[in-house]
């Protein structure tokens, strides 16, 4: 259940990080749901809240958005040299 559950997660954490940063036309559905998982892996270093595995709350998933907003704009920082 928690594989399911991480994979609709990331994908709406993915789907909106790349609305925020205006990459969504560059990504499809895989890579949505790879950079919401690996933004909440990064928030939950950065910021060391909680998991999307413990409880799904307002919290733990803006924590989510914030980690893939930084995972998006690390990437267009390396590929392009700048932020957008």
């Amino acid at each position: 259940m928690g594989l399911i559950v991480w994979l609709i997660v990331g994908g709406v954490v993915g789907w909106l990080a790349s609305m925020v940063m205006r990459t969504d036309a560059q990504q499809g559905v895989l890579l949505n749901i790879v950079v919401g998982i690996v933004g909440a892996f990064i928030a939950g270093l950065i910021f060391g809240g909680g998991s999307i595995n413990q409880a799904i709350t307002i919290t733990t998933f803006l924590t989510s958005l914030v980690g893939a907003i930084i995972l998006l704009a690390i990437v267009n920082l390396v590929r392009r040299g700048r932020v957008r």
